[in-house]
C-alpha cells in the first residue's frame, strides 16, 4: 500500500509539472519572454560569471513566463557540465526555456541532436528537435494559450538558423533552406484556418539575422532604435524566410544574436527586426558595455508586443512598441 500511495504521489508529481509546462497568457493578459544570447559560456573561466550573475538577476526582478536562448550558449568543455551551469539557473526557478543553436554550440564536442538530445532531459525545457527531414535541429513551434488554457492566442516559431556556408565562396555563414520556410509556410497556413482565416500573433527565434536586417539599415526604412555598431553578419544568399514571413502575415518580429555589438530593433515592411543584447562575460568579443538581455512582452488577444533591452544591473534602455514605435512607410 505504501509503495502504491508513493507511485501514485509520483505520477501526480509528474503530471502537475507537465501542466504548468503549457504556456498561456497571465491573469492580467500578458505573456513575458526574455532572450538571452551568445552567452559563450566557458566552465571554470571567471569571466563566464557575469552571465549567471545577469540570469540570475533577470529571473528574480523581471519573472519571465519564457526564456529564449538564441545561440551560442556554450563554448567550451567540458559542455554538459557548463550548459548545467547556465540552465540550472532557469531550471531552479522553474520557468519553462526554449534553445535554438548559434554557429559555435557543436563545436566542442557534442553535435546538435547530442546538444537537444541533452537539454530535453531538463524538467522546464520546451525546446523540441522538429521534424528530421528539415535542414538543422530544433525547427519547432510553441503555442501560447489563453489565460483559462483553453485556445491558442500566440505562436513563437524557433528555427535553426544554421552555421557555415554550404557553398564556398559564399561568404561565411549559413542561411535558412527552402524546406525550413516551406515548413513555415505549411504551419502558418494551417494556423491561420484553424483562427477562422485570421493569423495568430506571432515572433520568432533564431540565430543569424536575416539578409533583410542588412538591408534595412543601409536603405535607412527607418530610424533603427539601439546600438548598431557591427555589420551584419548574415547569410550571403536570401533564400525567402522574411518574404514567406511577410505573406503568411502572422510574424510581428524576429529575434536574433551572432552579431554581438548590435542590440538594435527596427521596422522593415511591418516586420520588426530585433538583436537581442551580447549576454556574456569577456570570452569573446563585445563592445557594448554591461551584458543584458531583451524583454518582450505579448498581450493577449491583441496584435501587439513592447520590448526593451535590461542590462546587468537593472537600466532599461530602447522601449518600442509594436506596431505604433515605427510609422509606416
Amino acid at each position: 500500500m505504501r509503495y502504491l500511495s508513493t507511485l501514485v504521489f509520483f505520477f501526480f508529481i509528474l503530471s502537475v509539472s507537465a501542466q504548468n509546462l503549457v504556456l498561456h497568457f497571465n491573469d492580467k493578459g500578458s505573456f513575458k519572454i526574455i532572450q538571452f544570447t551568445d552567452i559563450h559560456y566557458q566552465k571554470n573561466n571567471p569571466e563566464s560569471a557575469v552571465a549567471i550573475s545577469l540570469i540570475r538577476e533577470v529571473l528574480i526582478e523581471e519573472k519571465p513566463d519564457l526564456v529564449v536562448f538564441t545561440g551560442d550558449v556554450i563554448y567550451s568543455k567540458p559542455v554538459k557540465e557548463g550548459l548545467d551551469e547556465v540552465f540550472n539557473e532557469v531550471e531552479q526557478s522553474e520557468i519553462p526555456w526554449a534553445y535554438v543553436f548559434g554557429n559555435h554550440d557543436d563545436e566542442h564536442g557534442m553535435s546538435r541532436q547530442e546538444l537537444m538530445d541533452y537539454v530535453m532531459t531538463k524538467t522546464y525545457c520546451i525546446a523540441q528537435p522538429g521534424n528530421k527531414a528539415l535542414k538543422g535541429v530544433g525547427n519547432y513551434i510553441l503555442e501560447v494559450k489563453s489565460k483559462d488554457g483553453n485556445e491558442n492566442k500566440a505562436l513563437l516559431y524557433f528555427f535553426d538558423s544554421g552555421a557555415y556556408t554550404p557553398i564556398k565562396g559564399l561568404g561565411t555563414y549559413d542561411w535558412f533552406a527552402p524546406n525550413q520556410i516551406e515548413w513555415y509556410k505549411n504551419q502558418s497556413a494551417a494556423y491561420t484556418i484553424e483562427n477562422d482565416g485570421v493569423p495568430y500573433p506571432a515572433l520568432a527565434f533564431f540565430h543569424i539575422p536575416l539578409v533583410e536586417y542588412a538591408q534595412m539599415k543601409a536603405e535607412k526604412y527607418n530610424e533603427l532604435i539601439g546600438s548598431k555598431d557591427e555589420k551584419e553578419c548574415n547569410g550571403k544568399l536570401n533564400t525567402g524566410m522574411f518574404a514567406a514571413m511577410r505573406q503568411a502575415g502572422d510574424v510581428m518580429g524576429t529575434f536574433v544574436g551572432h552579431d554581438h555589438d548590435n542590440d538594435y530593433i527596427g521596422n522593415y515592411y511591418d516586420i520588426y527586426l530585433a538583436y537581442g543584447r551580447f549576454s556574456g562575460g569577456n570570452t569573446e568579443y563585445n563592445n557594448l558595455g554591461k551584458n543584458g538581455c531583451r524583454v518582450i512582452e505579448l498581450k493577449e488577444g491583441q496584435r501587439v508586443f513592447s520590448t526593451y533591452i535590461r542590462l546587468l544591473g537593472g537600466e532599461k534602455l530602447y522601449p518600442v512598441e509594436y506596431p505604433k514605435t515605427f510609422s509606416k512607410k
